[in-house]
């Protein structure tokens, strides 16, 4: 009797650790994703050696709209089009704020909307940039043009004729303006282009902020040294409105621009592709952050005091163009980078939704995307689409 028992209670202690064994390794599995939504987009571009995150990100939800409201089956539309007009913008503030203003390669969502209002649109094929070793990289004319004002403010009046030298460098690096062109056999002005054959409308696209210490539902400006022309036309909503909109968009065939922290070291890069808020906060060199983790619940206290305190700081600007579920049924936003294909996921990043509500600076979406009582609260209304 006593040999019996001896010999279960052995057979027992070597089951436990085999069972304990198998739970382990199920913790221990990368992450793995499904994905729930995935809205049609164009595909993934490289900004290469430029500042220009907010123009790909916000040409790429055009060309996604362009998609959903034409009968096209593709299209490429020129980033660096648009950023020639923006630096001319941004010159004129600088000069006329004597260069206490913001200067440099980055921006926001509203400056491509701004651009494409005044000036239309272009293919990436009737204007790509002038490039450098077969690469985009703004390095060089950033700092020329900064040269430039800095030196025309250095104590001294000015004449108009510093806009046409200004505009002559950017002739030299980006191309000279595009008047017209034609495209699949047809001539178009860019303006006609973006109104005719795209069918784009610039009035219906707006950005949302959550400051949680700010009154919601109205507009105000987003203070970020990105945000160079200080626009105030940001809709502020609550933390747990910004998931509402987006969830919302993406159900009904929408994709919105995401601009966040990405300086966050549990933000993967090249290795991961994952963002995530680990609940107790292990050391990079501690943990595999390829493996899913137990996350931090937050709440719009913890969002305004990183904000505050810039743990979250206005870094890049994406495309957000689905929704996925992780192995434990975790939601993830899938989100479009600009960083080229040779990434873990092509060229995609999977974004938790703790990460989006602490580290999201603001959104793009269509007022169309928007759900119906986010909306009225906005007194927002609709043009054509």
């Amino acid at each position: 009797m006593f040999k019996r028992i001896f010999v279960s209670l052995i057979i027992i202690l070597l089951i436990i650790p085999a069972l304990a064994e198998d739970t382990t390794s199920v913790d221990k599995e990368a992450y793995q994703f499904k994905e729930i939504i995935e809205i049609p987009h164009t595909p993934v571009r490289d900004q290469e050696h430029s500042g220009t995150c907010w123009s790909f990100a916000t040409i790429s939800l055009l060309e996604t709209e362009a998609l959903r409201k034409t009968d096209i089956d593709s299209i490429d539309l020129s980033e660096m089009y648009i950023a020639r007009y923006a630096y001319e913008d941004k010159a004129e503030i600088y000069v006329k704020r004597h260069g206490q203003a913001t200067f440099g390669q980055g921006g926001q969502a509203h400056d491509v909307i701004d651009q494409m209002k005044e000036e239309g649109l272009v293919p990436e094929c009737v204007y790509p940039g002038y490039k450098v070793d077969g690469e985009i990289n703004h390095r060089e004319i950033a700092d020329v043009l900064q040269g430039f004002l800095d030196g025309l403010l250095d104590g001294r009046r000015i004449t108009e004729r510093w806009k046409s030298a200004y505009q002559s460098i950017l002739d030299v690096y980006l191309g000279e303006e595009v008047k017209s062109f034609e495209y699949k056999g047809k001539k178009y002005q860019p303006k006609e282009f973006m109104n005719d054959y795209l069918q784009l409308n610039p009035e219906n696209y707006i950005e949302i902020i959550s400051i949680p210490d700010r009154k919601a539902y109205e507009q105000m400006r987003l203070p970020v040294p990105d945000n160079w022309n200080y626009n105030n036309q940001y809709y502020n909503v609550p933390m747990k409105d910004m998931e509402k909109i987006v969830d919302h968009a993406l159900e009904n065939g929408y994709t919105v621009c995401w601009d966040a922290d990405v300086s966050d070291e549990y933000f993967g890069y090249q290795d991961t592709c994952v963002a995530f808020v680990p609940l107790n906060e292990p050391k990079k060199d501690d943990t595999d952050l390829d493996l899913p983790v137990e996350e931090k619940k937050i709440n719009p206290e913890m969002r305004q005091e990183a904000f505050n305190t810039f743990t979250t700081t206005d870094d890049h600007l994406m495309h957000l163009v689905g929704m996925a579920e992780d192995q434990r049924g975790n939601k993830f936003y899938k989100i479009k980078n600009s960083w080229g294909t040779e990434t873990k996921y092509g060229g995609y990043y999977y974004i938790s939704l703790p990460y989006f509500n602490l580290r999201t600076i603001n959104l793009m979406v269509n007022k169309k995307a928007l759900p119906k009582d986010i909306k009225k609260k906005m007194e927002i209304k609709t043009g054509w689409f």
